[in-house]
């Protein structure tokens, strides 16, 4: 998973999605990413990312099982799951996942495929 430049901006650092958003939408690229990519991706700590899966697994928003290899771990999204803020109440992260995975994965499969030598 190649990690996403960062736009600089003159007036501040602020961005309009915590990691508690960008870990999900990099786990719903690809349910089977190791979390020490995922870190690379959001330009975080693993040790950050890693406590971010813990609480997102335990507030039901992810579940983590052992990929069928029995070595690394494969994420399942709840996309069904609300949003935690009252200013959201009533939407799933349904949404999001469609609006920012969803195109990610349809530019992924409308690129053009190099021919293999």
């Amino acid at each position: 998973m190649p990690a996403v430049p960062l736009v600089a901006s003159d007036e501040s650092d602020w961005t309009f999605l915590t990691n508690h958003a960008r870990v999900p939408l990099a786990i719903a690229r690809d349910p089977g990413v190791r979390l020490r990519d995922v870190a690379a991706l959001c330009g975080l700590t693993e040790r950050t990312v890693q406590t971010i899966v813990s609480d997102l697994e335990a507030a039901g928003y992810l579940t983590r099982s052992r990929a069928e290899d029995a070595r690394r771990n494969r994420y399942t999204i709840a996309s069904d799951s609300p949003f935690r803020h009252p200013a959201e109440a009533g939407h799933e992260i349904a949404g999001l996942l469609r609006l920012l995975v969803e195109p990610q994965a349809e530019a992924d499969r409308s690129a053009p495929r190099r021919a293999q030598k």
